[in-house]
């Protein structure tokens, strides 16, 4: 990498403290959200569905949204 590139990650994104969680946000119709959640229960990328918000309406017309946050 170069020196411009390492100087960049030490701005404002790379001076997050490590007790920030990493999100994943689920956006698509009501059964889109909810297929995806127990995808990811099923292939362990989430280890409790405890960790995802309940799905609520998301800002665009007609769809839904949940978050997983890890």
């Amino acid at each position: 990498m170069s020196t411009e590139f390492n100087e960049l990650l030490q701005g404002p994104l790379g001076d997050q403290p490590p007790t920030d969680k990493s999100q994943i946000w689920i956006i698509g119709t009501r059964e889109q959200v909810l297929h995806t959640i127990n995808e990811f229960y099923v292939k362990r990328i989430a280890n409790d569905r405890v960790k995802f918000t309940p799905i609520i309406p998301a800002p665009f017309e007609g769809k839904y949204m949940s978050v997983l946050v890890r």
